[in-house]
This record gives C-alpha cells, structure tokens and sequence, in this order.
C-alpha cells in the first residue's frame, strides 16, 4: 500500500483556507516545548492554536511539571502572529498503565506506543468539540522516532467517530525535526533523550549502559 504525504494533504488545508480567507482554531496536542517550537512557528500563521498539554505516558510527576513549565514558558515566549493558548489536563498516570497492560515488553515504536497516540488523540479529539474548535492534530510526528502513518490513520478514525476535523500533518517534513532543534537551542529548551514513559526510559538507560562498556 502507497504511503500518504500527509505534508501535502495540510498544505492543500491551509491553500484552501487561504484562497477562502479564514483562519480556523486548531487544538494541537503537544508532547513537549521542544517538539512544539516549529510545529507552534509554522502553523500558527493558519490556524488558531490552543495548545493541549496532556501526557499521562510520562513516567514521575516531577517530570512531568518540568516539561509542561517548558511548555509554557514557549508559548510566552515565541512571537506568533495569532495568539497561542494554552489548555492544560491533570496528571493522570493512571490512564497510561491502563492502555498499557499486556504490551509492556514492546518495543518502542510498538503496539503499545500506537495505544498511547490514540489514547491523547482521543482526549484532544473530545476536547476540540467541547471547545467548538474546528480541528484538532498533534506534534508528534515531527518526531524521527514516530511514526506518522500510524498516528494520521488513527486521527482520521477518531476525527470520524467523535465528529471533529483532523488536521492531516507530518511535521519532520521539511526539516521540521531540524528546525525544532535551531528554536529548542535559540530558547534554550530542556530536551529529554527519551519520550517520557517508563517503558522508553529503561530502553534508554540500557542502550547507554551497552556504550558505555
């Protein structure tokens, strides 16, 4: 089966809203300040944004505030031609072990990772239509270790079952992936060499200590 560009599926959106004059809202779930920067950068010109601040899958609590104070402080800081609002969600762990029962010795990049993009993009999903947004989309695929396929399929199945607009994208396109490192550096973001749970972060921890020896 042929893969989608889902880059060029977003820029024919943003042409026809454009040729339309109309600037929709957008609920964009972020799953860090530094994954957020270019995503924010680019698409803050076309849409609307609120930002959507909900990751159960990170594993302490402490890092979790750590990286939602980033968030913030990204937000504050970036200079976007429409306002960007921030939405934030109570730490629940919780929800993440819940998915997670049964996959916890997959890999990353896995079935159980599928489950956590669907379980976020179900709660944006939700939210969007409380909020009356017209779309709603995530910063993950500007991630190398994402994979975009998987997380637009699962977009659009959602987008049909709760009635809200997916916003087709893969933001590592265009060197999005290195554009996001230039502004993480220009901010001085806190980057993390994991993604948060604590499934990634024993693989992260085993890898170092297999170079280290």
């Amino acid at each position: 089966m042929n893969k989608i560009n889902y880059q060029l599926e977003l820029d024919k959106i943003i042409e026809r809203n454009k040729r339309e004059d109309i600037m929709p809202s957008l609920l964009l779930h972020s799953c860090c300040a530094p994954c957020s920067s270019y995503t924010i950068e680019y698409l803050s010109d076309y849409f609307k944004i609120t930002i959507l601040y909900y990751n159960p899958n990170i594993s302490e609590q402490t890092e979790y505030e750590k990286r939602k104070a980033e968030q913030i402080r990204l937000i504050n800081s970036l200079d976007t031609k429409n306002k960007v609002t921030f939405l934030d969600c109570e730490y629940d762990s919780r929800a993440f072990f819940d998915i997670s029962k049964g996959y916890e010795r997959c890999r990353e990049g896995g079935e159980r990772c599928f489950r956590c993009y669907r379980l976020r993009l179900e709660k944006a999903a939700v939210l969007a239509k409380e909020k009356s947004l017209d779309y709603f989309c995530t910063t993950l695929s500007i991630s190398p270790l994402k994979n975009a396929q998987k997380i637009n399929e699962i977009g659009f199945e959602i987008a049909g079952k709760c009635g809200v607009k997916w916003l087709p994208s893969d933001f590592k396109k265009r060197e999005g992936y290195k554009r996001s490192i230039e502004l993480s550096r220009q901010f001085n973001l806190y980057r993390q060499n994991y993604c948060g749970c604590v499934f990634s972060k024993r693989e992260m921890e085993k890898e170092e200590e297999t170079s280290d020896e």
